[in-house]
């Protein structure tokens, strides 16, 4: 799964990755978390575009947002059957620049964060879905979600779900939903190759959404992981054996 993400590469270096023409000016996120505004590459009227949206989708259907849970990760395996993804899935599909993830290891007692990012140290491109909600008074919400699928060997043992990682070869075809359909855009939902990326231990620092700062990606000199409540640490035991998260909208 995807619950936190950090984007670093200077805009200038995202632009030319992603091909878009504007000229946005961002600082670096390393700890990007739901319900933030976080940029996306799309395709409108045949060209790229950057935009900023809140990642958390919300289909155009819903009638009250607050009764609606927050999907921050749409799973693979069902974004062409899933009424709050499938339409998203075959006219609104979208990439998430991104520098790398975060994902939490759990154990009986402690939950360690890991950082995860290309061996390349190049910037990655999430598959990402957006839609546009409509409220009563005529007030529009642009929302996105970032599609994940099973872990690649190399990071399962950390967790079972991971971003999917869209190369740029294939930029195109996953953008382009006027020629290219969603079945054909689904062979790409598929775990990253197993030489791409890299995991190592960070602090629990990223934890709190309110630390936002380049520490946060630095390997952990001395091991560091928080400590889980003993309420928890029977329901950590119980994910250790068998996670059976949906990934839906959970942190962790």
């Amino acid at each position: 799964m995807c619950g936190r993400y950090a984007v670093t590469s200077a805009p200038e270096a995202i632009r030319t990755l992603f091909g878009y023409a504007e000229q946005p000016d961002f600082p670096p996120r390393y700890n990007v978390a739901p319900t933030q505004p976080i940029a996306i590459v799309r395709m409108v009227d045949g060209r790229r575009q950057f935009a900023l949206v809140r990642w958390g989708l919300l289909p155009s259907w819903v009638q009250d947002p607050k009764n609606f849970s927050l999907l921050i990760n749409a799973r693979g395996e069902s974004v062409m059957d899933k009424p709050a993804f499938k339409a998203a899935m075959k006219y609104r599909r979208c990439l998430v620049p991104a520098n790398g993830f975060y994902d939490w290891k759990a154990s009986a007692t402690r939950r360690q964060p890991y950082y995860v990012r290309a061996k390349s140290r190049q910037p990655l491109a999430f598959a990402g879905l957006w839609e546009t909600w409509t409220g009563p008074n005529g007030e529009e919400l642009e929302t996105a979600a970032i599609v994940t699928t099973r872990a690649n060997r190399a990071l399962a043992d950390i967790h079972d779900r991971m971003p999917v990682i869209v190369p740029p070869d294939a930029f195109d075809l996953w953008l382009n939903c006027n020629a290219v359909d969603a079945e054909t855009a689904g062979t790409l939902i598929a775990p990253a190759p197993e030489d791409l990326l890299e995991a190592y231990e960070v602090s629990s620092a990223v934890n709190r959404t309110a630390n936002d700062h380049a520490q946060l990606v630095e390997p952990n000199s001395a091991t560091e992981s928080e400590p889980v409540p003993k309420r928890a640490a029977a329901a950590g035991r119980r994910s250790a054996r068998a996670r059976k998260d949906d990934g839906q909208g959970v942190l962790f």
